[in-house]
């Protein structure tokens, strides 16, 4: 029972940064390949970040707060 809590919470904290990551995008007016190529990543990796189905680590996610003008707050609970 433990870990099945445990997962849903880790999943909707994936979902809840990638809707995020894609509104954050969408808001500057980038297309994923220009937001990638920013962002040092490759357009897959940015797809599968706003999926959910990878999680950026900390060095990517301090280029994307540059990128996107943001703070790692922001981007957790935005």
């Amino acid at each position: 029972m433990q870990t099945m809590k445990r997962k849903n919470r880790e999943k909707k904290g994936v979902n809840k940064l990638k809707f995020t990551l894609k509104a954050l995008r969408i808001n500057k007016g980038y297309t994923q390949e220009q937001a990638s190529n920013l962002i040092g990543i490759s357009v897959e990796t940015l797809a599968k970040y706003e999926k959910g189905i990878t999680y950026p680590d900390i060095p990517v996610l301090k280029k994307i707060e540059e990128v996107y003008e943001t703070t790692y707050d922001n981007i957790n609970f935005f």
